[in-house]
């Protein structure tokens, strides 16, 4: 099964991405994960389409071939990064790779929250009209305090953590394989 990390921030070095890392090195054995970097995205403006740029028709051809996204953001202001809002408005303008496409969200914050609010945000994005993502529903992984969560070698130090993620992962691959079967009965 191959997934997509879209790492929602455009921070160096971000928690997130590092999130994203350790899913790819301890995870593989569900599934072999490409990380996509979204910082070279342009600010969304309708007037300037930006959907042919060398940029955004490398991610959409990366989303269009994965099996599920795993999408880890980061929360500012209670919300999404502006660089993962313009991204997935560039995913919905013109083009549409992320349609019936089997989604998780995910996300470490430097906070108690864990980027809860910018989940939901992110969730509510996904599903609307113009993205039309299949968002997985509950398992909400929510990576709290994520200076703290990490030891020196980019590893998670909690093993209840750990335990968690593995769970929500294993759903997700399940919620994955579900969907395409659907989404291939439903287009012949």
């Amino acid at each position: 099964m191959k997934i997509v990390g879209l790492v929602g921030s455009n921070a160096q070095p971000s928690y997130n991405r590092l999130l994203l890392q350790y899913i790819k090195v301890h995870f593989s054995d569900l599934f072999d994960m490409e990380l996509v970097e979204i910082d070279q995205i342009p600010l969304f403006n309708q007037d300037e389409d930006q959907t042919q740029t060398e940029v955004i028709r490398n991610i959409e051809t990366k989303l269009k071939a994965a099996d599920g996204v795993i999408i880890s953001t980061a929360e500012h202001n209670h919300t999404i990064p502006p660089v993962l809002k313009s991204c997935l408005e560039w995913l919905s303008f013109k083009i549409h790779p992320l349609d019936q496409k089997p989604v998780m969200v995910i996300g470490a914050s430097y906070y108690q929250q864990g980027s809860s609010r910018a989940q939901l945000h992110l969730r509510q994005i996904l599903d609307a009209p113009g993205v039309n993502a299949f968002v997985m529903p509950g398992n909400e992984f929510l990576l709290a305090n994520a200076k703290a969560a990490f030891d020196a070698e980019a590893c998670l130090k909690d093993p209840k953590t750990i335990a968690y993620l593995s769970q929500c992962l294993n759903k997700f691959k399940r919620f994955t394989t579900i969907v395409n079967q659907w989404s291939d009965e439903e287009h012949g």
